[in-house]
């Protein structure tokens, strides 16, 4: 896995950590799919945390073409992983991975930070 970050908040007091989150290879394979369908090689993977969900938070997958200047990037190869100041603090440490199985496939976060989650891990609670 070839991971590099950079940070795009001038204002922000921390630095965001290089290790903060990863994007396996099986998702960066994934979202290479994906971009070919769309047919735009510059599409990024957004990851989010919003209120809800059976335990509290829920994340939210979704493909960008922009940076934000509070946004943190994780790149795998040539596919980059977006991050939102706000859902950063939720996600340090956390991984995000591609699986397919009985459930489906879907994008999934192995959250360190997570407390409890649901039984499709699709929310979690801090």
């Amino acid at each position: 896995m070839n991971e590099s970050i950079n940070q795009f908040n001038p204002s922000s007091s921390q630095p965001v950590d290089p290790t903060a989150l990863s994007l396996t290879d099986s998702a960066a394979q994934k979202v290479r799919r994906l971009r070919e369908e769309e047919g735009d090689s510059e599409l990024m993977l957004r990851v989010y945390v919003t209120g809800g969900g059976c335990s509290g938070f829920s994340y939210g997958f979704r493909f960008d073409s922009d940076l934000g200047e509070d946004d943190a990037n994780f790149d795998n190869g040539d596919v980059t992983l977006v991050v939102d100041s706000l859902s950063y603090q939720y996600l340090q440490g956390s991984t995000v991975d591609y699986t397919e199985g009985l459930e489906g496939a879907r994008f999934v976060v192995a959250n360190p930070n997570a407390t409890t989650s649901c039984g499709c891990g699709s929310s979690f609670s801090i």
